[in-house]
């Protein structure tokens, strides 16, 4: 068991106990995706990292939830979409800025750079967005690291 699972466990209980419903539901929900995730298939225990990639994944369909409301005039049910990215977004890692996330992408296209032996590419995106992600480790979004990989590698 993970330990940032204990953790929202523990806070599910403190959320029941202050009988604060926003709270209580979501990460009612989010243990059930991990539980989900932990009994899918022969899958090994599911770990911090494992969890990590699911929180982003719940926050991700909850802001395009969100979007979704807004855009058809539900301002109430993409007011509490957003509550419950808000309550999930507790759980990641602090956010890289704008000007880390470039010195990030810097760093990898130098990398990618020095792997191949010749100058990055648009061609080569996706080999630099694999490596990318794997150097935010959960500290950025996929949008964000797409629009910062596609920057450099025009201004390139």
């Amino acid at each position: 068991m993970s330990t940032l699972t204990d953790a929202i466990r523990a806070d599910l209980t403190a959320a029941m106990k202050a009988r604060d419903e926003d709270v209580k539901r979501t990460l009612r929900s989010l243990l059930a995706a991990i539980q989900n995730e932990a009994v899918s298939g022969a899958k090994h225990e599911v770990g911090d990292e494992d969890v990590l990639r699911l929180i982003a994944r719940e926050i991700k369909k909850r802001r395009e939830s969100a979007s979704i409301y807004r855009e058809a005039g539900r301002t109430e049910l993409a007011d509490a979409e957003e509550t419950e990215a808000d309550i999930l977004a507790r759980y990641q890692p602090a956010q890289l800025d704008d000007a880390d996330l470039a010195a990030v992408v810097d760093k990898v296209v130098a990398e990618v750079a020095q792997e191949t032996g010749a100058p990055v590419t648009m061609k080569q995106m996706g080999q630099v967005m694999k490596v990318a992600q794997a150097a935010t480790a959960g500290r950025a979004d996929g949008k964000r690291i797409s629009a910062a990989v596609r920057e450099r590698l025009q201004r390139a």
